[in-house]
């Protein structure tokens, strides 16, 4: 066998950071737990014309065929694709049991997406997603856009990484100001809004022109609105100061004002509302969310969400949601990338028995046994070789510890300071600190 090539946009972590991203999602579960959300998992492939129907996803979309499928495409089972992002599927699987669910119901999903998309630092083909979404059964309150950041906040703040930043925005301040100046093509106008930190305020000018009609006023009044960022309220006066009126723009500013206002209350400094966050995907209709890790702006944002509305909907009855979701894998991605994230050790063990003769390992069995039993990672030695040789192997691995068993009594040795104390299998435990690889 000729040695693999590897697949770019597929990553593949090494033991200890896969070890990190454990501990991650263990923190990000617990904190969306703490909230009341309750776990879901949904299929991995759903129908294309569920995929396509809801933004500009077509390009990203795999498709998923049998070897021997039709030449001509695919047709009923064969039209499938896996899944983009989690909202889609999630919103399909309440529309499927909506008559099982309590509302308003909250879950959370912790799953790999797929997107076929240029790989580059921070942007993967497959990578994992952590969700948490509240839907509702005809109406949502807007109180939930204003938790969503405090569920984020409170989960991130909970790893030893830097800080972030929420950027939260209204769509419907977007399209009411949109339409209050004259646009026909509101949703054209956020799309090319959308693309203002990577093409620049010049193109995005442009393709307003192209896009939506706009005038060049028109445009410079777009490039205004999004220009307007605050850390509290005073957003809502920059905007009306810009003397455009529309209903639904006001009602995007009270909304927006609650959202700031709520986590500024809950943890100050944490969101900043800007009005040039308007997310790609069509179905957004409300409060949208973006995340910048301070430190690492330039690669764009590692959290991002938003209230939809019309995702979910069967004959006259609608299913309202809220969502925002932690792109895990560019998160780590990121921070592996710049050596930012360690681990204390490369393996959970924390004790390594020896083995003073292949006939006595039944008793090196024994101790690891009743060291398990008490919650403390063990391992036996994997030969009877000399004492020194085990040592040896478990400073490769980076187990702290190595039990040496005796007939007249067992020792314990801290291969780190060379300290050599007498144990018990039955008592002994290692400083807390040492029971599990501490990710910093």
């Amino acid at each position: 066998m000729s040695k693999p090539t590897p697949i770019s946009g597929f990553p593949e972590w090494t033991t200890s950071q896969r070890m990190i991203e454990q501990f991650v999602l263990d923190r990000i579960r617990h904190t969306f737990e703490l909230y009341g959300f309750a776990p879901l998992e949904t299929r991995s492939v759903e129908p294309l014309d569920q995929l396509l129907r809801k933004g500009e996803t077509s390009k990203e979309v795999y498709l998923l065929r049998r070897l021997q499928a039709d030449a001509d495409g695919p047709a009923g089972d064969d039209a499938l694709g896996l899944h983009f992002d989690l909202t889609v599927p999630f919103a399909r699987y309440v529309l499927e049991n909506a008559g099982k669910l309590q509302f308003p119901f909250r879950r959370y999903q912790i799953q790999k997406v797929w997107r076929g998309e240029r790989p580059q630092e921070g942007r993967y083909r497959e990578f994992l997603q952590a969700d948490i979404d509240i839907v509702d059964r005809d109406t949502l309150p807007a109180h939930y856009e204003a938790e969503m950041p405090l569920v984020i906040g409170d989960a991130l703040r909970s790893l030893p990484i830097p800080p972030v930043l929420i950027q939260v925005n209204n769509r419907k301040i977007c399209e009411g100001f949109y339409r209050g100046i004259g646009l026909t093509d509101p949703e054209a106008a956020l799309r090319a809004v959308d693309k203002l930190d990577k093409i620049g305020p010049a193109k995005v000018a442009d393709l307003l022109a192209e896009t939506a009609g706009a005038s060049a006023a028109q445009a410079d009044a777009c490039l205004a609105l999004a220009g307007i960022s605050a850390p509290d309220a005073s957003f809502a006066d920059a905007v009306h100061a810009l003397g455009v009126r529309d209903p639904l723009l006001d009602e995007g500013v009270a909304e927006l004002v609650a959202v700031v206002e709520t986590a500024a209350a809950h943890a100050p400094g944490l969101c900043v509302a800007d009005l040039r966050i308007a997310r790609g995907l069509d179905y957004y209709t409300g409060t949208v969310y973006e995340t910048q890790l301070v430190g690492y702006e330039r690669f764009g944002s590692i959290c991002s969400g938003g209230r939809y509305d019309n995702l979910a909907s069967a004959g006259s009855v609608s299913y309202p949601g809220v969502g925002i979701s932690i792109g895990v894998t560019r998160l780590l991605g990121l921070l592996f990338g710049a050596e930012a994230l360690s681990i204390s050790r490369s393996v959970p063990t924390c004790v390594l028995v020896a083995v003073a003769a292949e006939e006595e390992r039944a008793a090196s069995n024994a101790v690891a046994e009743a060291l398990r039993s008490r919650g403390v990672p063990t391992e036996v030695s994997p030969s009877a070789a000399k004492f020194g040789k085990q040592i040896r192997y478990a400073e490769r691995r980076g187990i702290p510890y190595v039990w040496f068993p005796g007939a007249e009594g067992h020792q314990v040795k801290d291969i780190r300071s060379g300290e050599q104390v007498d144990a018990s299998a039955d008592r002994w435990s290692p400083p807390p600190a040492d029971l599990t690889p501490v990710v910093c």
